[in-house]
């Protein structure tokens, strides 16, 4: 499990920046198991940034990819929103899978939401020692729409122009997508601190997944170079309730490899960035060293 999987790279332009391609060079200079964490719409790496010094402490070397474009700031991504518009699944999922396979060892790779539904896409390339995917976004054959669901995909769902906009949250659009679970006054840190607009595209393809395909929102599930996985579902969450979470479960367990989903109590959207964040991390880094 120590090799990165080999096959024909993404065709395409290369797309890692400078501070990317040193996350990796530090990486391959160190004897430590990377872990790559991969984020999803409305935030930044820097969403990352307690969970890489935990793992980092418990014998990791952390990589926090940005999407294509992204800002280095939640400043900066606010006054120019339009570098987050038109990013599709695969496009960041090729901007992942290129800069993993410049590593030399297979990496843990963990993401949230649309990070989710990447990392599991990436393993399902056989590039994941071990995988994460938390609150995940549904892929092909997911079913269950739930309610909650769709009210927090409207604020972009509800106007087709969106699929070529970036679209931000308003406070209460956020606080009832990602920060339900937690004070209104702790939902307004995380709005301030984290929140930048996101690309519709990632919304609309995951909408239609069902009905195209050829939709980018597709996992190969069957990989027997998979990797174990642990899926984790906020017992609150609205944007992606456990009927979701459990869907894409009752997809990946098919695999011959260790598939296992943990539900977290009266956690939202917003567990891997509020104050119990922790808790989460610590759940996954237990997994994690499980198996290796």
């Amino acid at each position: 499990m120590s090799a990165i999987a080999k096959g024909d790279p993404p065709t395409g332009a290369a797309t890692i920046t400078e501070h990317e391609a040193a996350q990796v060079a530090r990486a391959n200079a160190t004897a430590l198991r990377p872990v790559v964490f991969v984020h999803g719409l409305w935030l930044l790496p820097s969403s990352w940034d307690r969970w890489a010094k935990l793992f980092e402490g418990a014998g990791f070397t952390a990589l926090t990819p940005g999407w294509p474009d992204d800002p280095d700031t939640v400043e900066e991504g606010n006054v120019h929103p339009n570098v987050f518009a038109h990013k599709s699944v695969g496009q960041v999922a090729d901007h992942f899978d290129e800069i993993i396979r410049g590593l030399t060892k297979k990496p843990v790779i963990i993401g949230h939401s649309f990070g989710g539904l990447l990392a599991q896409i990436l393993a399902g390339r056989g590039l994941a020692s071990a995988t994460v995917a938390i609150d995940p976004a549904p892929f092909r054959g997911v079913l269950p729409l739930p309610f909650s669901a769709l009210k927090s995909a409207w604020p972009v769902l509800g106007n087709p122009a969106n699929r070529n906009r970036a679209i931000p949250l308003t406070f209460d659009q956020f606080r009832f997508g990602f920060a339900n679970a937690v004070s209104e006054h702790e939902a307004q840190l995380l709005y301030d601190t984290f929140a930048v607009p996101a690309s519709g595209k990632p919304l609309f393809q995951a909408a239609t997944a069902n009905l195209n395909p050829w939709t980018e929102a597709k996992v190969d599930t069957d990989n027997p170079d998979r990797g174990p996985l642990l899926i984790l579902s906020g017992e609150k969450d609205n944007t992606v309730p456990w009927a979701i979470a459990n869907a894409s479960f009752k997809l990946q367990k098919r695999n011959a490899d260790v598939t296992e989903i943990l539900e977290m109590p009266n956690r939202g959207h917003a567990l891997t960035i509020d104050d119990g964040w922790r808790e989460v991390a610590e759940t996954a880094l237990n997994f994690v060293k499980r198996f290796l």
